[in-house]
């Protein structure tokens, strides 16, 4: 490292020390990236893609950008749909966050990824509000060998506490340990990709939807919040389907956050053409969620520009749907991708970042049409440019932002 002088002014040395760390230095407007996207581009293989994204490491002041959407927050290491996971993924960069939205037993709508996932995403069977949930806790059982008979189990849903009660709760980390024979064993089990430590008893703040709204208006986001559908018969009490989604647009009406800011999402299409029909501002940007689990699952041209011809503006299927390989084993554009565009819809993708360690060759439902080409953690540039450069997609959902923020950033994506 070259000698710094004292003359040096002390804002200019703590940015030479940021970037010899691999890190963008801070500055006004800038966002924190920490060393992911740069650990990334190092481990690409060498090429134009490579030497491109090189370049722009150098550069060490990044924006925030509309393309990287915070998928449940920064749950890559942050307890999903928290303050502390949210926040963090404002400071990479993540110009939408989103909220997933349920309700509880007294109607209220809050944060969470699923209507019945308390048990896996919070500290809820080791308080006493274990004693209202579903199906309590039930310990793994084994044989006189010591081999597994029966998982733990468990199911805790929103609908079985009141706001108050859901507030007195703690986010963790989304994951169970099956072979548990105590409470406290189940609520273990994090993927060995993620981590325990911004987990801690002093975090995981749970919020209300509306908290979720003001929190977002100060970090200065734009909004992406996802209806999830119900495990509880609806009506409930009283509360229809329809009231359900009318009442997650109330709550930005009622915070005064303007339509375009606004992205909400369902894989219901029943919620979707709802908003269109009659909240047509909202609507407008209303995004439709894909919920196909492999190729034979994705709709037809034909069913595509049937959602464009509703008033569907935008699609959002799992990364694997708009990828492919060509007779050379390079990733493409897909069929379905090609039909999207024609159709005249715009999309969206979930999710990055989610698929743990690339390079071993086993890369699951995410990258499944791909997974042959994939060879080292910086692959995941190699997706991203596909999906910006050659399908057209105008966000990525991240379960950490930092990496398409610094891709948004370094292609110019807005």
């Amino acid at each position: 490292m070259r000698k710094h002088f004292v003359s040096f002014s002390l804002a200019c040395l703590m940015a030479t020390l940021a970037h010899a760390h691999g890190g963008a230095p801070t500055a006004p407007g800038s966002v924190q990236l920490g060393p992911r996207p740069f650990f990334l581009v190092d481990d690409m293989s060498d090429g134009p893609l490579k030497r491109q994204l090189q370049q722009c490491a150098q550069r060490g002041v990044y924006t925030s950008r509309a393309f990287s959407i915070g998928h449940r927050g920064a749950p890559l290491q942050f307890p999903e749909h928290t303050k502390e996971s949210y926040e963090a993924a404002a400071r990479m960069g993540a110009g939408v966050l989103e909220c997933d939205v349920a309700f509880t037993k007294d109607k209220e709508l809050v944060c969470r990824h699923a209507q019945n996932d308390l048990h896996t995403t919070t500290n809820i069977l080791v308080t006493p509000l274990a004693a209202k949930c579903s199906k309590p806790f039930q310990p793994a059982t084994y044989d006189a060998g010591g081999n597994l008979l029966t998982p733990a189990s468990a199911e805790c849903r929103t609908s079985d506490i009141t706001l108050a009660e859901f507030k007195t709760l703690r986010g963790k980390m989304d994951a169970f340990d099956p072979r548990a024979r105590t409470a406290a064993e189940y609520l273990g089990g994090t993927a060995s990709f993620r981590t325990d430590l911004y987990a801690g008893p002093s975090s995981g703040t749970l919020m209300t939807h509306k908290e979720s709204i003001e929190l977002f208006k100060r970090l200065g986001v734009k909004m992406t919040p996802e209806l999830k559908s119900p495990v509880v018969p609806m009506p409930f009490n009283g509360f229809t389907q329809e009231a359900y989604a009318q009442k997650l647009i109330d709550e930005y009406k009622q915070a005064r956050v303007a339509p375009s800011h606004v992205y909400p999402q369902s894989f219901d299409i029943r919620d979707v053409l709802y908003w269109v029909r009659n909240e047509a501002a909202f609507g407008r940007q209303a995004v439709y969620l894909d919920d196909a689990n492999v190729v034979a699952d994705l709709p037809s041209y034909a069913e595509l520009v049937g959602y464009k011809t509703q008033g569907i503006n935008i699609v959002a299927p799992p990364i694997f749907a708009l990828l492919a390989l060509d007779a050379g084993g390079r990733i493409v554009p897909s069929q379905y991708a090609h039909d999207a565009r024609q159709a005249g819809l715009d999309i969206i993708s979930w999710s990055l970042e989610r698929s743990g360690v690339l390079a071993d060759g086993n890369n699951g439902f995410y990258l499944q049409t791909v997974d042959s080409a994939i060879k080292t953690e910086g692959d995941v540039f190699r997706v991203l440019e596909v999906l910006s450069r050659d399908v057209g997609i105008i966000g990525m959902f991240s379960d950490w932002p930092a990496t398409t923020t610094f891709f948004a950033n370094c292609m110019g994506l807005r």
